[in-house]
């Protein structure tokens, strides 16, 4: 059993040492280093992609970095997982369309918004993201429209 003193002074020491480990690891997440966001590479088409996705409430039922809906499919690494003409397809379609019976609204997108988009697919996709998005020994590549 610790006496009253040794039971501050371990209390106070484990307090400290928790601390200055809290600090440290502040420090070396906000490095440059540490720097995992791509913004290099945001042209004025990822920004149009973005502005699209926020216009049309695109989160309000995919995901997208983990974050948003759920109803529809998470669409992080989607231009790894469908490809660009898919991606471009779906979006330009003057039809409502039923994948998997969950309706999508036809947003009749021009082929330059559908390009923004995926162009700002790509950029979110070539974010480092740790694994995250990553299925090993499935295959998701290439569904088909027709199917």
């Amino acid at each position: 059993m610790l006496s009253k003193k040794q039971a501050r002074t371990f209390f106070l020491g484990g307090t400290l040492v928790t601390f200055l480990a809290f600090i440290a690891l502040t420090i070396y997440s906000f490095s440059g280093s540490q720097d995992q966001t791509n913004h290099e590479n945001i042209t004025e088409a990822v920004i149009r992609g973005k502005h699209l996705w926020e216009t049309n409430n695109c989160m309000g039922c995919h995901t997208l970095l983990g974050e948003g809906g759920y109803y529809a499919p998470e669409l992080t690494k989607v231009i790894d997982r469908q490809g660009e003409g898919y991606i471009k397809a779906v979006l330009m379609s003057p039809v409502p369309w039923a994948p998997n019976g969950r309706k999508m609204v036809a947003y009749g997108f021009s082929k330059e918004e559908a390009q923004d988009m995926v162009d700002f697919f790509k950029w979110i996709g070539e974010i480092d993201l740790n694994g995250f998005g990553e299925v090993v020994g499935v295959d998701r590549t290439r569904s088909s429209l027709s199917e």
